[in-house]
């Protein structure tokens, strides 16, 4: 966890220097404006370069970084961010101070971009929120500490704009070197890219222990995009409910799950059960009945949350320790000496052709071997086999040691299985399906079924205790039904590698789920744009200067200048005790439910803002309702609106077209922020302020409204079962609207 903190805040140095030099050009551009007399369409140019910058990078970005890399685009970033610094103390005319500026866009666009994304994949899903707030909290940050300069430099008789620019570079230097030297490159996009044993030894590293196999099998699922997924529901035992030797299709009521390591299994018994995610997948709760219009996706993701009390790590009681209570294995000796890219097996475990040596071009060898099931009776099985899953020791999905296996729960009460299913064809022949599944403990202590209490440590539980799961089931994201032949024993899986020329697949971007999700995460960003934020801050100065606040600074022998310059420091922070409650609550309340809450005490404040503004109730009252409104109007809005767009957009989307898909959502981010910038002074000369931000309030109604119909609780939900449930919810909407 603290590696993963610290890989956090390394990588929000880019959102600090996007801060910074916001606060900086607003207040160098007063000293441009004289030094190099500009003039007001050429001084707005100035300041809209980064904008433009920013919008143009965002336009490759996302496809450059699911080819590229997460890491490199952003040491790309920090070397805009230093090159354009020094530029910009150099400019010697207006037109170098452009370009400049548009090369600092650039870095802002990467980093705006693609910070959320590394943080959510590199993230415990217990901690993402909060460790994804952090961007909103280091950009207000970098704006106080850049107001407190300019402050500071607008006090000397002549203060250098180009001083106050180029300072940029010493912190971008900073952010340069972690990027280099510290910042290891995204696990998921390591597996994509079929980095077994680079992903493998960055997860290492930023979860603090040696076993993270579940975790990478977790990963390597992820890879998958679409698929026919079927909500199901199980009565698991222990692993030990059925014999040494003994088939599990024996007992037709019973089949085993596998998880991703050795020795680990567990019995389950299907049943026709009353889950809460089952219910809602197939009537879609009372809340669809009462509010017709609300998405499916929104009560299938509810219904995860609502029997779960509400912890930061919202630690399912499904096993304590999922892995060690059901374990059957006998410990093993650790290896330390495998390789975990190795395709090469040891002993006889599934001979085959396609089996070579270590290379990652040999993408047919089966990364998952298992016991032997009826297909397979007539069949010698390799001494190796017993009763439970037997995953070889070069899998690039696991890891053979002898400690612990607690930790193969995905996050969020999550758990990772396989199984094994077997039908007769049509030609009375017997066929094989090797399904993953995705499992959730359901319903609160009291609704157990049996005695199973929790149990900490490797203890395990009584015979006979169960426990009632619902379960995603879906085909394994690297499994070839192609490959089946090819390997009679168990099922064939193709290697990650495989993926790494396939680069990002625009086709995907059809597929029902992702377009579910961008909805969402297009939606959400426009709404946030036109809720009002740039027109409050354009508006500050004149309310506190209304407030008498310039005129007291100006009594104490302070310039306007230097007052306005101190004033924006002070509002910028006010906002960060309030980013930092919003840290606290993002994996406790929810970002579903910080939106909702927060959202409407927007619209009050705007609403009040009109009024103010319509109703003459004297200068000091008038006045001193306005500065009220818009402080909380920002810590308001810093708490729920601000960074929970980009938390949302970072977690919805598969990995294989993430970034592409984080770029279409920024994309659109930057040409609202752009439309929103160049409007507002027209609604001011047309419509007046109260038209304007009464304009605002009617989009905040709209962004609750969408809120609650559409935008689903992701809190401390694994990316690939947020993904998952995308595609679940998504198909259930079109079955829906098919009725």
């Amino acid at each position: 966890m603290r590696g993963a903190a610290f890989v956090a805040i390394a990588a929000t140095i880019g959102n600090f220097l996007q801060g910074w030099d916001n606060a900086t050009i607003a207040g160098a551009i007063v000293y441009i404006k004289s030094d190099l007399n500009l003039g007001t369409s050429v001084e707005g140019l100035v300041v809209a370069m980064s904008l433009i910058g920013a919008t143009a990078i965002t336009t490759c970005s996302g496809a450059i970084s699911d080819w590229l890399g997460r890491r490199p685009m952003l040491i790309i970033s920090s070397m805009l961010y230093f090159i354009s610094g020094l530029v910009m103390l150099w400019s010697p005319n207006v037109y170098i101070l452009c370009v400049a500026r548009l090369l600092d866009g650039f870095g802002i666009g990467l980093a705006v971009t693609l910070v959320p994304v590394y943080i959510s994949e590199t993230a415990p899903s217990e901690i993402r929120g909060l460790l994804n707030t952090l961007p909103q909290f280091t950009g207000s940050g970098g704006m106080f500490l850049s107001y407190c300069m300019v402050f500071g430099m607008s006090l000397l008789d002549s203060p250098s704009w180009r001083l106050m620019l180029g300072v940029l570079s010493i912190p971008s230097l900073l952010y340069f070197a972690l990027t280099v030297f510290y910042l290891p490159e995204s696990p998921r996009w390591l597996v994509s890219k079929g980095k077994m044993l680079e992903a493998k030894q960055v997860l290492q590293r930023l979860r603090g222990r040696e076993d993270v196999s579940g975790e990478m099998a977790l990963l390597v699922e992820g890879l998958g995009i679409g698929g026919e997924t079927s909500i199901e529901e199980y009565i698991i035992g222990p692993g030990d409910e059925l014999a040494d030797g003994q088939e599990p299709t024996a007992d037709k009521d019973k089949i085993r799950l596998y998880g991703p390591e050795e020795g680990l299994s567990w019995v389950a018994k299907p049943v026709t059960g009353q889950s809460v995610l089952g219910l809602a997948s197939r009537q879609g709760s009372m809340v669809n009945q009462s509010v017709p219009l609300m998405d499916p996706l929104v009560t299938l993701f509810g219904s995860v949350h609502e029997k779960l009390p509400e912890t930061g790590s919202m630690r399912s009681m499904l096993f304590p320790n999922f892995g060690s209570m059901f374990s059957t294995a006998e410990p093993h000796v650790k290896n330390e000496h495998w390789d975990e890219e190795s395709l090469q097996r040891e002993g006889e475990d599934y001979a085959s052709d396609a089996a070579g040596g270590d290379s990652d071009d040999n993408l047919h060898s089966p990364l998952i071997s298992r016991q032997t099931t009826s297909l397979e009776k007539d069949m010698v099985p390799p001494a190796s086999h017993g009763s439970i899953i037997s995953m070889r020791r070069h899998s690039t999905l696991v890891q053979d040691g002898g400690e612990s296996v607690g930790s193969t729960g995905i996050g969020g009460g999550w758990q990772l299985a396989w199984k094994w299913s077997e039908r007769e064809g049509a030609d009375g022949k017997k066929e094989g399906g090797f399904k993953r599944i995705y499992l959730h403990q359901e319903g609160v202590p009291g609704s157990r079924r049996g005695s199973l209490v929790s149990l900490p440590g490797n203890d395990m539980p009584a015979e006979g205790e169960f426990i009632q799961a619902a379960a995603l089931v879906s085909q394994p994201a690297l499994y070839s039904k192609e490959l089946l032949d090819q390997h009679h024993v168990g099922p064939a899986m193709v290697h990650p590698s495989e993926t790494a020329s396939k680069g990002p697949v625009w086709a995907a971007l059809l597929d029902p789920g992702v377009k579910r999700a961008l909805l969402v995460g297009v939606g959400i960003q426009i709404l946030q744009q036109f809720s009002g934020i740039n027109g409050v801050l354009y508006y500050t100065p004149q309310i506190l200067e209304d407030a008498g606040v310039e005129v007291l600074l100006s009594d104490l022998g302070l310039s306007s200048d230097s007052a306005s310059f101190l004033i924006s420091a002070f509002t910028t922070l006010l906002m960060l005790p309030c980013i930092g409650v919003a840290m606290k609550l993002m994996d406790i309340s929810g970002r579903r439910r910080l939106l909702l809450s927060t959202i409407p005490v927007l619209i009050v404040s705007l609403i009040i803002l009109v009024i103010s503004e319509l109703v003459d109730l004297g200068s000091v009252v008038n006045a001193a309702i306005s500065t009220a409104c818009v402080i909380i109007y920002f810590c308001c809005f810093v708490m729920g609106y601000g960074p929970i767009p980009n938390i949302l957009c970072s977690e919805i989307f598969p990995t294989r077209v993430r970034g592409l898909c984080i770029a279409i959502c920024a994309l659109v981010y930057w040409i609202g922020d752009i439309i929103v910038t160049y409007t507002l002074p027209l609604m001011l000369s047309s419509i007046g302020l109260a038209g304007a931000f009464g304009i605002y309030a009617v989009v905040c109604v709209i962004s609750w409204v969408f809120v609650f119909l559409k935008v689903p609780e992701t809190k401390g939900m694994p990316l690939e079962v947020i993904t998952e449930f995308f595609a679940v919810g998504a198909r259930q909407a079109a079955a829906t609207k098919n009725e």
